[in-house]
């Protein structure tokens, strides 16, 4: 699937089941939401945090696709052509770290 299939996805799934799209500022909170269910479990399978009974049955794959539909409905939302801004944002990167990462030692 690609960045324009996956939009075009959310955009007819947000039309048949979640009725309209919820505005941009509670798209940021459910994003916001997202990304601490995200650290969560990073935190706990990859760090030295302990499970909690609770974060049984987390699921890292779940919770970056909810951070991918979550960004693609604000996109869809404010005109952003997600292939157009990720290919430009890695011309963007190409440009200004084509030595940087070389030449950090930390990185060595």
């Amino acid at each position: 699937m690609t960045l324009q299939e996956a939009q075009e996805a959310v955009d007819k799934w947000i039309n048949e089941y979640g009725v309209r799209y919820f505005n941009e500022l509670t798209n940021l909170g459910i994003l916001m939401e997202e990304v601490g269910e995200t650290a969560r479990i990073i935190t706990r399978k990859y760090g030295e945090q302990s499970d909690k009974q609770s974060d049984k049955g987390s699921n890292l794959s779940d919770e970056l696709s909810d951070i991918l539909f979550v960004l693609i409905c604000i996109a869809n939302q404010t005109d952003i052509d997600l292939t157009t801004a990720f290919k430009n944002n890695l011309l963007k990167k190409s440009d200004r770290d084509k030595e940087r990462h070389k030449n950090n030692d930390k990185l060595k």
